[in-house]
C-alpha cells in the first residue's frame, strides 16, 4: 500500500492494522498519525525489528514515537504509557515472554480504565492530572496485583 493510501486508511478505519511495516520517513509519518487516533503521541510504543541474529530473536530497538521530550524533561508531565507499552513489545518479541507483555498491556489498560491521565490526555478543564511517577506507580500496582 502506498504511504498516502495507508495514512487515509489509517485514518478511516484503524482496527484493519495490526502492524504496519515502512521504512523510517514514512513510518515516522504514519506513527505521528496513528498516535493522534489514540489521543496522545505518549500512547504509542514502537519497535524497530531487523534480521534475527544467530540465536534466532531479532535485533531490535524499542521506544516511544515521540522519542524523548527534552523540554518537559524532570517536570512529571510525560506520559509514560509508550515506553511502558515498548518494553512490553521486547518482552513479546525479543524474549518469547508473550504472558509477561500481555500483564504489562492488561496493567495499562486497568489503569486507564480506572480513569488515571497525564497532562497529555486530558481534555476536561479543572481536572488534574497525574505525574509521570503517579501512572508509572498505578501501572506498576496493576502488574503486581496480578501476581
Amino acid at each position: 500500500m502506498y504511504a498516502d493510501a495507508g495514512a487515509m486508511q489509517l485514518c478511516r478505519w484503524p482496527k484493519q492494522f495490526d502492524v504496519i511495516v515502512t521504512d523510517n520517513l514514512f513510518g515516522d509519518l504514519l506513527s505521528d498519525a496513528a498516535a493522534m487516533l489514540t489521543g496522545s503521541l505518549g500512547m504509542l510504543p514502537s519497535a524497530s525489528l531487523g534480521a534475527p541474529m544467530a540465536n534466532g530473536r531479532p535485533k531490535a530497538l524499542y521506544e516511544p514515537v515521540h522519542g524523548s521530550a527534552p523540554d518537559i524533561a524532570g517536570q512529571g508531565k510525560a506520559n509514560p504509557i509508550a515506553c511502558i507499552l515498548s518494553f512490553a513489545m521486547a518482552l513479546r518479541y525479543s524474549f518469547d515472554e508473550g504472558k509477561e507483555a500481555d500483564r504489562v498491556e492488561a496493567a495499562v489498560e486497568s489503569v486507564l480504565a480506572d480513569g488515571y491521565r497525564t497532562a497529555d490526555l486530558l481534555g476536561e478543564e479543572g481536572v488534574d492530572p497525574v505525574t509521570t511517577q503517579q501512572m508509572g506507580d498505578a501501572i506498576l500496582a496493576a502488574l503486581n496485583a496480578t501476581l
